[in-house]
């Protein structure tokens, strides 16, 4: 099958949904499938507003439409709600072309959490986004659950996977038991809610991995954590392999890639029960769910290393791709009769 991809996030961001892409594409390439992207490489960009990391495309209806049609795609996959995907979306209307498009984040909590729009006024121009969408892929059944509520159409599962040769156990230096190394990995904004991690009366040392907007605010406030900044490939594995618990604060993620990657390393997770914790961590023996997120994390101290990793390995992103394809032809045989109404 010849995939034609259309997202706003690639290289050289860092977050959840990159990894996704990234691993996605690699798995649909061994599979014998050709993918062609349509990212923000060769487009004119501007600073993402409160998240100049991130810079964002300006596509041509024009670029886009010979994009599309040079590349003659089976199947086209809209990945994000952002420029690029819009762009996208737009010409498959207009051309008649089905195409699906997937859930990755809580763009309304994050926009919330960052400008206080309430969350109903995003979602509705989310559902406009995604309404023409032969199928709309999430990735957890607590998302799906949100958003049949929310009124949002043709949703199907998508999982996840995680990388467990890269993301493994490694030999650990002995440590005073009074000396746990508490961790977190992951952009560092606003939204992700670290600042509940770094209050935390936790004994031993906090350790920050990733960059974002909050980073300089949040060193400034919380001087005993120690940040290490943006890590990739082995040095990533290095960190989740050296701490004790990953502590995971977030309220608004719909999965949580780097749950996955923390147990494939052997470390247990302590998170809130909310949506993406509860759907990843899914077993007692691979991290503790807890309101009080300080008993969570010293809870999961006492947790056995093996049983984490045992649990991580039920994920792979092979498994994960072939969710996907299926999707890709499924929606091929069953086209969105809305497709030609925007």
């Amino acid at each position: 099958m010849r995939i034609l991809i259309a997202t706003d996030a690639w290289a050289p961001q860092v977050n959840g949904v990159v990894t996704t892409m990234v691993n996605t594409v690699r798995e649909l390439k061994a599979l014998g499938h050709v993918v062609g992207l349509v990212t923000a490489e060769g487009f004119r960009t501007f600073p993402c507003p409160t998240y100049p990391e991130i810079r964002l495309a300006l596509p041509g209806a024009e670029r886009m439409r010979r994009l599309v049609e040079d590349f003659a795609p089976d199947a086209v996959h809209v990945a994000t709600e952002a420029p690029i995907g819009l762009a996208a979306r737009r010409h498959c209307l207009r051309a008649g072309i089905p195409f699906t498009t997937a859930f990755h984040t809580q763009f309304p909590e994050y926009v919330h959490a960052r400008c206080r729009l309430p969350v109903g006024v995003t979602y509705r121009w989310m559902r406009w986004f995604h309404a023409p969408a032969s199928a709309v892929m999430v990735p957890t059944p607590e998302i799906h659950r949100r958003l049949a509520a929310r009124g949002f159409v043709n949703l199907t599962r998508w999982s996840r996977g995680v990388d467990t040769d890269l993301f493994c156990p490694a030999p650990r230096p002995r440590r005073r038991r009074d000396a746990p190394i508490f961790l977190y990995a992951g952009r560092v904004a606003v939204e992700k809610s670290i600042e509940t991690f770094l209050g935390l009366d936790l004994p031993g040392t906090k350790w920050v991995v990733g960059d974002g907007p909050a980073r300089a605010s949040l060193q400034a406030r919380f001087p005993d954590a120690v940040f290490h900044g943006v890590q990739h490939g082995k040095e990533l594995a290095h960190f989740y392999q050296q701490a004790d618990v990953f502590v995971f604060p977030s309220r608004t993620d719909t999965f949580g890639l780097v749950m996955l990657e923390a147990m494939a390393c052997g470390t247990p997770v302590a998170a809130f029960p909310v949506t993406g914790p509860i759907d990843v961590v899914r077993d007692a023996a691979a991290g503790v769910l807890a309101d009080d997120l300080r008993s969570a994390a010293l809870r999961a101290l006492a947790l056995d290393r093996d049983a984490a990793r045992e649990y991580a390995l039920r994920y792979s992103w092979r498994a994960a791709t072939e969710q996907f394809v299926a999707n890709l032809a499924s929606s091929r045989a069953n086209p969105n009769s809305v497709l030609a109404a925007d």
